[in-house]
Order: C-alpha cells, then sequence, then structure tokens
C-alpha cells in the first residue's frame, strides 16, 4: 500500500489559486510531503509575478505553469522561451491557436532549455475548458460537433504538433486515449471528489474515476485549498487514488 500512496501523490497536482506569494508558499508548506506538483495560474502569476516560479523551485517542488498562451506563433514562441527560463516543470498553450503557434512553442521550448542546460518542460494544449458545458459549447462558441468530437480532434492536432499532451475534462479521456495512444500525456482539472461541490465546472469526475479512466496528472483546487486543513483533504485524495492503483 505504501508503494500505492507513494504513486497517488505523484499524480496530484494541486492548484494554487491565491492571491499572493506568501498564501501560495504557506501552501506548499502544508502540502509539500503530500503533493506531486503545484499548478500556478493566471490568479498568482498575475498578481505576484514571474518571481513566484522561481521561489517555488527554490523550496524545491514541481511547477505547471498554467498560463494558456494563446497568440500568433512568434509571440507564443517568445513568451514560451521566457516561462522556460523561470524553471517551470510543464506550460501550456490553447490547441485553438493551431499547429503553426504549438509546434512554434514546442520548439521554442526546447531549444531555450538546451540553451540553459536543463531538462525542456513538457508542453501541452488546452482543449476545452472544463466550465463549457454542451450548450455554451454548440450555441455560444458556435461548434456544430459535440465537445468529445473537439476534444479529440485538438488533441489529435496537439500530438502533430509535437507536444507532449493535453489538458481536458475526465470526461474525454478515452476518446484522448482513443486517438492518441497511451503513452500521450492527459492532465485532468474539473476534478471533483463526492465529498466537494462542483462550483463553477461543469465537465467533472471524482479522483478515483478519472484514474481509472486513464489520466496522468489530477488538478485539484478548492476540495483541498478552501479546507480547513488541506493536508488532511489531500490525504483523503491520495487514499482515494491509492485504492484503484
Amino acid at each position: 500500500m505504501e508503494n500505492k500512496l507513494k504513486l497517488a501523490k505523484e499524480k496530484l497536482i494541486v492548484a494554487l489559486d491565491v492571491d499572493t506569494g506568501e498564501a501560495a508558499l504557506d501552501l506548499v508548506k502544508k502540502l509539500s510531503t503530500q503533493v506531486g506538483m503545484f499548478k500556478v495560474g493566471m490568479q498568482l502569476f498575475y498578481q505576484a509575478g514571474p518571481d513566484i516560479v522561481k521561489r517555488l523551485k527554490e523550496a524545491g517542488v514541481r511547477v505547471f505553469l498554467d498560463l494558456k498562451l494563446h497568440d500568433i506563433p512568434n509571440t507564443v514562441a517568445q513568451a514560451a522561451r521566457g516561462l522556460t527560463a523561470l524553471g517551470a516543470d510543464i506550460i501550456n498553450v490553447h490547441a485553438a491557436g493551431g499547429t503553426a503557434m504549438m509546434r512554434a512553442a514546442a520548439e521554442a521550448v526546447r531549444e531555450q532549455a538546451a540553451a540553459l542546460g536543463r531538462p525542456a518542460p513538457r508542453v501541452i494544449a488546452v482543449t476545452v475548458l472544463t466550465s463549457i458545458d454542451p450548450t455554451a459549447f454548440q450555441y455560444e462558441l458556435g461548434f456544430t460537433c459535440d465537445i468529445q468530437r473537439k476534444v479529440a480532434d485538438w488533441a489529435l492536432l496537439t500530438r502533430q504538433a509535437g507536444l507532449d499532451g493535453v489538458v481536458a475534462s475526465p470526461r474525454e479521456i478515452a476518446v484522448i486515449r482513443r486517438a492518441c495512444g497511451e503513452d500521450f500525456l492527459i492532465i485532468t482539472p474539473g476534478i471533483r471528489p463526492a465529498w466537494s461541490v462542483a462550483g463553477d465546472q461543469k465537465r467533472i469526475m471524482t479522483p478515483a474515476a478519472a484514474l481509472g479512466q486513464g489520466a496522468g496528472y489530477l488538478v485539484v483546487g478548492r476540495p483541498i485549498t478552501g479546507q480547513a486543513d488541506p493536508a488532511a483533504a489531500a490525504q483523503k485524495i491520495i487514499t482515494e487514488l491509492a485504492e484503484v492503483l
């Protein structure tokens, strides 16, 4: 069971959706022995600045830098170089930016990492945000296919562009696996334990169910960080994951 708990820990990414570097580092102090990686998103990065990534790396933790780059290829490539220099372990772009943009990001990351003499961060693409439900997808965003079909198409495009994987709802894991194979990385937000509330997430799944579907990493935020005892909440999720490994 000990080995399963260790593996479960490595699959858990905690979202540091807080406003200050001090709050983020406090959570890391409470959770670093139980969590394999921490996610820095727009909320923290834009308020604490790029230095928060360096501070987290100095604290000895792995960082998923979730800024969802989406612009013309040259702009995204130059931004990706900067994020690589910060020391992030995973960075992401939007698959909707297209093949040229994604390929430019991946090439820039690998070139910058080689120049710095360090391992390249993994580059992944966001497919359809987990806050989007089928009604918004079709009637607001204007897609005529269903969400699963579009996610599978974007995942395949991502693989063809040379990226390492995607961010997608756990509801789409199976179709991504069929399209892209078992070695393609899938990171799943929209993870909600049965004992938590869904919040603004629409396409959700429990941790054990997502892992059973084939997720590589699970991103969990408020069900852990919003609890009075974040470490206890994280341990509860890790124990649930270990039971299905």
